[in-house]
């Protein structure tokens, strides 16, 4: 009984140490008396926002540009942004999104109007000074995509637009990242049917096929829905968050045959 009591004391102080880590690297769980206020007061577990984090860079660690990425710290306030995100069911695959969105599966399960449950243009959230300053100040195209995810994850949708387009050409070797960046935000605005053709016509990435399938699912096309899906969650790790959505996402056409 004392091995476990002191296994468990470990366990503790491991989570403890890794909690103060996560606060001084400004990944730490959000106050709730923050400036950014979560949109329901239901009981779900926080999201973890080292986690979401690190998935939400998942699609550029997956580019030929995944260095850039993988060098990137979080914005000011991310753990408040992490807190206000409320339920998604069709989540993208981009920038910025991480799966544990998805954290309300009963609606899924549910076996009702899939197509319902896709993305609306919701209230935009209220964002600290600070992640307004971080997104006016971009310095190389990984931070302005990223920028522009934050902004589509504040349901601030015109201004992540205005920031893709700032550019007068895309540089070279960021069209593919771009052009899922620009699908996903017509997908999160509500612009299904034009998101699904983007995806449609893009390179072909991990990503794309991901959304491919995903977009096809909300929209009712369970067959090229599955092809996707497939396609895209075999080539993704079973320690990644994506590929369990993925396997979600599956199991819901098969619940559906």
């Amino acid at each position: 009984m004392s091995q476990k009591l002191h296994s468990v004391t470990e366990l503790f102080l491991q989570y403890l140490h890794r909690q103060k880590a996560a606060q001084t690297a400004g990944l730490g769980l959000a106050d709730p008396d923050g400036q950014v206020v979560p949109h329901e007061a239901a009981p779900l577990r926080p999201v973890d926002p080292q986690l979401a984090w690190d998935e939400a860079l998942a699609a550029g660690r997956l580019s030929e540009k995944k260095d850039l990425f993988s060098r990137l710290t979080a914005p000011p306030e991310w753990p408040g942004l992490v807190a206000a995100q409320g339920p998604a069911f069709a989540l993208a695959f981009c920038i910025g999104n991480f799966p544990q969105m998805v954290r309300h599966v009963q609606p899924l399960l549910a076996g009702g109007n899939l197509p319902a449950l896709r993305p609306t243009a919701a209230r935009p959230i209220p964002l600290p000074t600070a992640l307004v300053q971080w997104t006016n100040a971009v310095q190389d195209y990984s931070q302005l995509l990223t920028a522009a995810a934050v902004l589509r994850l504040a349901q601030r949708f015109e201004e992540a637009h205005e920031l893709l387009r700032s550019s007068r050409s895309v540089p070279e070797g960021w069209q593919p990242l771009w052009a899922n960046e620009e699908a996903a935000l017509a997908w999160h605005r509500g612009h299904a049917e034009e998101a699904w053709a983007r995806w449609q016509t893009q390179k072909i990435s991990v990503p794309v096929r991901f959304n491919c399938g995903m977009a096809a699912l909300f929209l009712n096309r369970p067959a090229e829905a599955q092809i996707a899906l497939e396609q895209a969650v075999a080539q993704l790790p079973d320690t990644s968050a994506w590929h369990h959505l993925g396997r979600l996402y599956l199991a819901l056409i098969a619940a559906s045959v």
